[in-house]
């Protein structure tokens, strides 16, 4: 089964022909039993593969990190440690004094996401929306129209998260339309988009979407991706990345720790090596959330902090040491120890290099 030679077509296309059955998956794969299983048991889901992320999984491997992420497996069926109704927890709780539409999930005084579909390209295994966009076990009211006119009159909001499912599955026209609206907006400082379209829908790039997105404003835009493993970075992913960049959207990385995907030393230096080469920023690292049916996804939480000082820090540029943290109710909480200060007294501090070598530097007094 080679799909080397894959013919790469536009993006409308290849959500036409996603894969959504056991028939058309295994055109493409040798289904393992497990994942037989899985996908049986969660019929009721949604699950979808666009042709082009099913190009990068590896026929005979089920172990692949490309179908562990997208293939429904029965151990969503456990749920020891998730959350029932998190989505609502996290983002959605509200008191009297709070009153906004479902669209707007507000943990910050100065920005809010705003979430505008549940649709993807695909269907992540471990969404922490997966109780919306996946199991559409919650079913929310997504109003473009009343979510601007409630960020319009809050003059508070200084930075606006486009979200979903994924923004980017919206028409060039609909995108337009909100960009359009939230910049006529005087206390709109900053747009930012997330999405995964340029990782499973590269095609997504078109000059069409690149004219909606680009150019010199006032209000810039910048798009976070999720890249969770070597194998997604494709030169059709880099193709796509620096079109982006060249109608100026800066774009950079939202990894989530995954284990038996990421969480390995060599996999989780070269993502990030590769991320560069890329011109994508690694951004954020994040713990995988305690929604519903992932907790077969979720490592320690002290793993990120040991692979990022294990195998970035001081082993390549800054540039590709993103931060690592946990998504809660309120807010995001960084996760990294401090390694580095091995010893703190009133002359000095004596810190620690990767290389466990150390040096001492004077403990000087702040001048009141």
């Amino acid at each position: 089964m080679n799909h080397t030679n894959y013919q790469i077509e536009n993006w409308k296309h290849q959500l036409q022909n996603s894969i959504r059955t056991r028939e058309e998956l295994a055109k493409w794969i040798h289904i393992s039993p497990e994942e037989e299983a899985g996908i049986q048991a969660l019929s009721h889901t949604r699950w979808s593969i666009t042709p082009y992320y099913a190009s990068l999984m590896d026929p005979d491997d089920p172990n692949c990190p490309i179908r562990k992420q997208v293939i429904p497996s029965i151990h969503e069926k456990e749920n020891r440690y998730g959350m029932d109704d998190y989505l609502m927890f996290k983002e959605n709780r509200r008191d009297e004094a709070d009153i906004r539409p479902d669209a707007i999930g507000r943990q910050y005084k100065d920005r809010i996401a705003f979430t505008v579909t549940d649709r993807c390209g695909i269907y992540c295994r471990h969404c922490f929306r997966k109780e919306v966009v996946v199991d559409q076990e919650i079913q929310l009211r997504f109003d473009v129209d009343e979510g601007i006119a409630w960020i319009s009159e809050h003059p508070e909001i200084r930075d606006v998260l486009i979200t979903g499912g994924d923004p980017l599955m919206l028409s060039d026209d609909k995108l337009e339309y909100l960009i359009r609206k939230l910049r006529e907006i005087p206390h709109i400082e900053m747009i930012r988009f997330g999405s995964r379209l340029p990782v499973v829908l590269p095609q997504r790039i078109t000059p069409g979407l690149k004219r909606v997105l680009g150019g010199f404003h006032r209000v810039p835009i910048w798009l976070n991706t999720q890249v969770n493993h070597p194998k997604e970075i494709t030169p059709q992913l880099a193709h796509a990345v620096y079109d982006l960049l060249s109608c100026g959207v800066n774009v950079g990385n939202q990894m989530v720790l995954l284990k038996g995907i990421n969480d390995d030393d060599a996999t989780f230096k070269k993502l990030h090596l590769k991320l560069l080469q890329a011109r994508i920023r690694p951004y954020y690292v994040f713990y995988c959330e305690p929604a519903p049916g992932i907790d077969h996804f979720r490592t320690s939480v002290e793993r990120g902090a040991e692979l990022i000082r294990d195998n970035l820090r001081g082993h390549t540029t800054g540039l590709a040491q993103p931060m690592y943290v946990l998504a809660t109710n309120i807010g995001k909480i960084p996760l990294m120890p401090d390694y580095y200060i091995q010893e703190k007294t009133e002359e000095h501090y004596i810190l620690k290099n990767h290389r466990g070598e150390t040096t001492t530097i004077p403990n000087i007094p702040e001048v009141e």
